[in-house]
């Protein structure tokens, strides 16, 4: 078996590799994409990092690779879709570098608020600017936290122990739980009122691009305080830039960037910046934790077959997986669909399994529910392998229930999802050997394929509206690639489920959420 190594890896991980037995590794940093997707037929893995990038193209010159290997959480650079259709293993080491990159915020946020950059480049430069460099207290002031996963928990925890006030931000997570472990629970505009000093700890998502912007700088205090260590982009910097410039935010700490390295970015001229080089996972311990995490994973799965912290496959058995293949991609499916459809914190998942499973162990099914389910609100953070724990840390009742009667379909799986506001159910089944498909939302019966750009809409039964649909979209030349009609089961109400070439953008979605007899309008990405 051949290894590749194509980003930098702690000494220890190679070492690793060359003393597994059967195990041949090559350390080539630094290579081209063309360089690469030339050499890369001949390997069985590659391990990473982030400057690697996995695209498709260089997937499908990769016939022998079986797994990839980030050592680190964040997979932005890696074609997931492509790689699990081409059944290579996509593996990350979500543990490795929580500390490391909590400590990076706390750092920051000391260094922005005594203007320790400022001063040691003034006093290099030969100037004593300590009337002008005057700082602040950490004692007392409010610290909000968007995002209470792993990272910002700890940032949390760490706080206190300065006696700041922590306030938390999480939709995902019930406010008691939030609560019961020492904080306020807050909603975002709370938050933005409240605090004096703001850390985001979210996964870079569709609906986090940005989304700390002009609006939300508005929303905050006066002289309030940024720092962002998690993803360049989730704040728009045009936006931070003017707020810096206006005074409206006294000062940013940045160790991520839209664009990095960020070249010619207007907020290097700012000296209430102070920024790092994407530092917040480089520690020795955090990289000797990754580099000895992703080797032993690689190592045990090529030698072995076991897989572990797999973000596109269960931890089974390969003769096991070939059984459950279908139902564990419907169940991820059904689980990524449920979260955008309840949108608020999950208290419970009632997973409903009806008809001939043929006797197998359906325990990965639901794990795949549950990894389906959390993946919208944690992305690379949860795997299969951590799935239920991240559940039962969230305080996320499951429960299974088996039934060998099945009235419609051969096998059914049933997903209700109760939140603190409604209760939502996803049905599916498997269609012959592979073929998956939602069969039930709620109180409406369709067939659904779930994968693509999804469009929901809730209509009244009359003639025209589907018409009236299609015109909106021709409009904008949006093609739909697939519409089906579900009925509401005694109802007058129907659900129009659309497939199109491309997204839908939120213009068109309100456009469409306007027409007579329209109710809603939901857009999903599977």
């Amino acid at each position: 078996m051949k290894v590749l190594i194509s980003d930098n890896l702690g000494e220890i991980g190679i070492e690793m590799f060359q003393e597994a037995k059967g195990i041949d590794v090559d350390v080539n940093v630094g290579l081209s994409p063309k360089e690469l997707k030339g050499i890369i037929g001949n390997y069985d893995a590659l391990v990473i990092r982030s400057a690697t990038k996995v695209t498709e193209d260089l997937l499908e010159a990769a016939t022998n690779l079986k797994v990839v290997g980030r050592a680190g959480i964040g997979l932005d650079n890696v074609d997931i879709p492509a790689a699990t259709k081409r059944g290579i293993v996509v593996m990350n080491t979500p543990e490795g570098n929580v500390v490391t990159t909590a400590e990076h915020t706390i750092a920051l946020m000391l260094s922005l608020t005594r203007n320790v950059p400022q001063g040691t480049s003034s006093l290099k430069e030969g100037r004593w600017d300590k009337k002008k460099l005057q700082g602040r207290e950490l004692y007392k002031k409010v610290l909000g936290i968007i995002g209470f996963g792993k990272i910002g928990s700890i940032v949390a925890d760490r706080a206190l122990g300065l006696k700041m006030r922590v306030i938390i931000c999480d939709p995902f997570i019930t406010p008691e739980r939030i609560e019961k472990a020492g904080y306020k629970s807050v909603s975002l505009s709370e938050l933005y009122q409240q605090a004096d000093y703001i850390t985001a700890h979210v996964p870079k998502l569709k609906n986090t691009i940005g989304f700390i912007n002009k609006e939300a700088f508005e929303q905050m205090k006066e002289g309030v305080m940024i720092i962002n260590c998690a993803r360049g982009g989730i704040i728009n910097e045009a936006d931070l830039y003017d707020a810096m410039n206006s005074g409206k935010v006294a000062g940013a700490a940045l160790d991520v960037f839209e664009t990095e390295p960020p070249v010619d970015s207007p907020l290097l001229t700012l000296d209430r910046l102070i920024c790092t080089p994407h530092l917040g996972a480089s520690t020795r311990e955090a990289q000797t934790n990754v580099a000895v995490a992703i080797a032993s994973q690689i190592i045990d799965y090529l030698q072995n077959g076991t897989i572990i912290n797999a973000v596109n496959v269960s931890s089974v058995t390969g003769e096991l997986l070939i059984k459950l293949s279908p139902f564990l991609s419907l169940a991820d499916r059904m689980g990524c669909l449920q979260a955008q459809l309840c949108n608020a914190p999950i208290k419970e998942v009632l997973i409903e399994y009806t008809g001939d499973f043929q006797g197998i162990d359906l325990s990965p099914v639901s794990t795949a529910v549950l990894k389906g389910l959390l993946t919208p609100m944690l992305k690379d953070n949860v795997n299969f392998v951590n799935a239920p724990v991240i559940a039962k840390e969230r305080d996320i009742k499951v429960k299974e229930t088996f039934s060998s009667e099945s009235e419609d379909y051969l096998n059914l799986i049933t997903v209700q999802v109760v939140t603190t506001e409604k209760t939502t159910i996803v049905a599916g089944s498997v269609f012959g050997k592979k073929d998956v498909r939602v069969v039930k939302i709620d109180n409406f019966r369709l067939e659904m394929i779930p994968y693509g750009h999804l469009t929901l809409i809730n209509n009244v039964d009359r003639p025209g509206v589907i018409g009236s649909i299609a015109s909106v979209l021709g409009e904008h030349d949006i093609n739909i690639a697939q519409m089906q009609v579900g009925q509401e089961k005694d109802g007058e109400k129907n659900i129009v489920f659309l497939r199109t070439d491309i997204p839908i953008p939120e213009e068109v979605l309100e456009k469409l959420r306007a027409l007579e007899m329209v109710n809603s309008v939901m857009h999903f990405e599977l």
